[in-house]
């Protein structure tokens, strides 16, 4: 029957999930809660604009919805920013931010892709490359962001805007030092924190607030909840980043993520949460630390946070980030293929893999668990070089 059809293959997709080593930096698994909230009747409500100020009747209940899910996430990160829980992913709320602070042709300062920045941040083919004059800094000889490389760069270019954040890099940012070479240098600091923002809520990673102008996250990563975003600003930027994002950039709210933004934004107050997090960064220190231990090469040497990259440049380098990612996905491990600092490699091949924690960490696993996994991916990485 035709209409099975789609929930023939979200059944596949439970299962794929259910018997999946997931080691996906950016996934995890949400609760009952976030899955109710977000297939409710919520989905059948237009609430373009914002509470108080909507274009359709009827909206009484979902500006009630939203202002809630609003003060939630002042609460999760202990802030009086302006918050606008309307982005529907990162990108989108990446966008929305420039949109609001900068004008096309405006110079942005971010980290390279090639060394663990994000599309967003500047790639040529993201519409950020085509609207603004992306300028990158780099890391240093050990992989750790080279605040040096930030400072000459910001003098040099003049900046509008720098970017603190990453796609793949596992150390701590040091917000505050960014803030004091943005404003020195006449510029805004946008903080991206959407792998870390978890850690950030639960206290295990240094706070951009009361640093940068401007901070965007999604919601899913670390803080495991509905896959989506929120964009934080000093109150003196609020009415920019509001019409930038609606009318700018979109028209009606997807309410029924609000709702299980919420419920994301509820679940992350909580001391589980807290402690949940405490156990994904003892575990990716575990797992680096025992590749490390294997032979490998970690990028920068081991984690501050719930990710790592595995550099074969030196240790294999007859295999490619893309060969592991297919072997292990044929055995139920799944992870990314990855640019490693100096890569010489295509993004199809890349020379490494990143290796995040949180999503199996939700599922119960534990430091033996996660070195048990280190030592199968190592097998089947020394079964690909014997080929």
């Amino acid at each position: 029957d035709i209409m099975d059809k789609v929930f023939e293959l979200i059944q596949r997709e439970q299962n794929r999930q259910n018997s999946t080593i997931e080691l996906i930096a950016s996934e995890n698994f949400v609760s009952e809660n976030v899955l109710k909230a977000a297939g409710s009747c919520l989905t059948n409500k237009y609430a373009e604009g914002y509470p108080g100020r909507r274009y359709y009747g009827g909206c009484e209940v979902v500006d009630e919805l939203e202002e809630y899910c609003r003060q939630k996430w002042q609460q999760v990160f202990a802030t009086d920013y302006h918050v606008n829980v309307q982005p529907l992913s990162g990108t989108h709320a990446n966008m929305t931010a420039y949109a609001a602070l900068l004008r096309p042709g405006d110079t942005i300062l971010s980290l390279d892709l090639q060394m663990g920045g994000h599309i967003s941040h500047g790639l040529p083919i993201s519409m950020t490359g085509r609207l603004y004059n992306i300028e990158h800094y780099g890391l240093d000889s050990r992989g750790y962001i080279d605040m040096r490389s930030v400072e000459d760069m910001a003098k040099k270019t003049r900046p509008k805007l720098i970017i603190a954040g990453a796609s793949a890099y596992s150390r701590i940012i040091d917000f505050e030092r960014f803030a004091h070479i943005a404003h020195e240098n006449g510029a805004l600091l946008m903080a991206d924190i959407a792998h870390i923002a978890g850690l950030v809520a639960a206290g295990e990673h240094p706070s951009p607030f009361g640093h940068a102008d401007i901070i965007t996250t999604t919601t899913h990563k670390t803080l495991r909840g509905i896959r989506s975003a929120l964009i934080f600003c000093k109150q003196e930027y609020a009415r920019k980043v509001d019409s930038a994002l609606f009318p700018g950039m979109a028209g009606g709210p997807h309410m029924h993520t609000i709702a299980a933004k919420a419920v994301t934004a509820e679940e992350a107050l909580t001391p589980e949460f807290r402690a949940y997090i405490r156990r994904v960064v003892e575990n990716s220190r575990a797992m680096a630390a025992e590749f490390t231990r294997m032979g490998y090469e970690v990028v920068t040497g081991g984690t501050d946070n719930h990710m790592f990259l595995l550099d074969f440049t030196h240790t294999h380098p007859t295999i490619t980030g893309q060969m592991v990612q297919q072997a292990l996905d044929s055995r139920a491990i799944t992870l990314n293929k990855n640019s490693v600092p100096g890569e010489k490699r295509s993004p199809m091949q890349t020379s490494g893999v990143r290796i995040g924690t949180a999503a199996m960490t939700t599922k119960g696993f534990g430091v033996d668990d996660f070195i048990a996994v280190a030592h199968r991916i190592d097998e089947i990485i020394t079964s690909l070089t014997r080929e």
